[in-house]
């Protein structure tokens, strides 16, 4: 190159580091984001979170933890989250490596054969010249970032990357509660079942008794055929109570990866959840949400993006050399024959139909949608957070008045089949309505108690907790 060819592209390269800062721009979080209020009828300053908390502490069901274990080891679908993780840092480590100059090896044997007719030689004779030349050469090309393409090219990946392990993150802390869930609903079933039991015992029991007190003239027949359907209402209830244990723990061996079988687990009232359920600030879902941090990296992808699709209006540079050796004659092949050639190239777009205004309008068009998606995880966090820690709160506010309810009703049949065997005070309806009613405020009972335990798991979930 000439020293002016020299002088012009140093120029160039000190004019575009001068006003690259204008071209591409840095990434800040968006102030504009919503964070307040996010948790309804809630106003916390405290930064203590159960989202901190370890998901072996959270839960302390041994048999639990252990099938927690199992899956996070095992679930197909994590372990395709990870493989978006390989995937996406091939990617990044290949857009670092975008940085450096490519390189070339290029050997070549030519063979030219050209007719000489005609060139000084008697007529009618023609003389064929065969040359061939033997070649070995090294070729590089470098584009130079004068712009940040390239920098926003690396910046686009490692955005991606880190979304990619957020969304990873997403994959295990919804694995975590879904199989802490169907724990629990599990054992809930094994609860319901063993009350059902037990009632249906009492009820072929309390048929006999009826059948007597019909002998004795002191029920009518009726009364013995109403306690025999009673018996047949409590008899339904526990194939599909069996049904459903059968299908859950089929879900939670989907859970972990395995086929169809039965799951070891503990009872439901053995059951010890958090103290203390403490929310944190909205603002902490920002970074313990992992699709919150999903969203804001795949902002951050789109907002690379649109830096990137400026540059295209910029000329780009790129440097170019070669060398080797080139010869006619095998024997002297690295004597005298050495090349070499350095060029400095500048390509500006000046007309591509209209492909770099269509790829820049795509890239921020695409940037504010991201951004909408962002907003959107936030509230849609918040909604989870609100209704889980609203759940619980009822769960909680029922259990006493379930209590009292229960032991109430226990009376109840005590006193009216006391009433019926005893005296002529009361019929067999009362006695039945008493019996109906029990079996009916237990089980709401074990679903009370479930509603606490899976409001504290989805909780744990929507505050960001089990990815650490």
């Amino acid at each position: 190159m000439t020293n002016s060819s020299n002088k012009y592209i140093l120029l160039v390269i000190t004019a575009a580091l001068i006003s690259a800062c204008s071209v591409t721009k840095k990434y800040e979080r968006p102030t504009t984001l919503k964070t307040d209020q996010l948790y309804r009828d809630q106003s916390s300053t405290d930064s203590t979170t159960i989202a901190n908390m370890p998901w072996n502490t959270v839960f302390k069901d041994e048999k639990l933890n252990a099938l927690i274990q199992k899956g996070l080891d095992q679930n197909l679908n994590l372990k395709n989250a990870i493989e978006n993780i390989v995937q996406a840092r091939a990617s990044l480590r290949q857009s670092k490596l975008a940085y450096y100059p490519s390189l070339q090896l290029d050997a070549n044997v030519t063979h030219n054969k050209q007719s000489q007719a005609g060139l000084n030689f008697p007529a009618g004779i023609n003389i064929n010249t065969l040359t061939t030349t033997y070649k070995l050469g090294v070729s590089t090309s470098w584009e130079i970032d004068v712009w940040g393409k390239l920098s926003s090219s690396k910046r686009a990946a490692l955005a991606t990357y880190l979304a990619s392990d957020a969304a990873k993150q997403a994959v295990q802390t919804q694995l975590i509660a879904d199989i802490a869930n169907n724990y629990f609903l599990l054992l809930a079933y094994d609860k319901q079942l063993e009350i059902t039991e037990k009632t249906l015992k009492s009820r072929i029991e309390n048929v006999e008794t009826i059948k007597d007190l019909k002998e004795g003239a002191i029920v009518t027949g009726a009364a013995v055929v109403q306690s025999e359907a009673n018996q047949h209402a409590a008899e339904v209830l526990i194939p599909d109570l069996k049904q459903n244990i059968r299908e859950t723990e089929n879900a939670i061996n989907i859970l972990l990866g395995q086929a169809p079988g039965p799951i070891d687990r503990g009872v439901l009232g053995t059951q010890i959840i958090p103290e203390k359920i403490a929310i944190g600030m909205p603002a902490q879902l920002l970074n313990n949400r992992p699709d919150v941090r999903q969203a804001e990296f795949n902002f951050r992808v789109a907002f690379e993006s649109t830096n990137l699709a400026k540059t295209y209006f910029y000329p780009s540079l790129t440097l170019t050399a070669s060398t080797g050796f080139s010869n006619l004659e095998l024997n002297d092949f690295f004597s005298h024959s050495i090349f070499y050639s350095i060029i400095g190239g500048l390509t500006q777009p000046l007309f591509n139909n209209g492909l770099n205004k269509m790829r820049l309008t795509t890239a921020q068009s695409q940037q504010l949608q991201a951004y909408n998606n962002f907003q959107q995880s936030l509230l849609v966090a918040g909604q989870e957070v609100s209704n889980a820690l609203y759940s619980y709160e009822m769960a909680v506010e029922k259990e006493d008045s379930r209590a009292k309810q229960i032991a109430a009703l226990e009376k109840a049949v005590d006193f009216t089949q006391e009433l019926l065997e005893y005296s002529s005070s009361t019929n067999y309806t009362d006695v039945l309505t008493s019996q109906q009613n029990l079996l009916a405020a237990q089980l709401s009972g074990v679903a009370d108690n479930l509603q606490k335990l899976q409001a504290v798991i989805n909780l744990y979930r929507a505050l960001g907790g089990g990815w650490r």
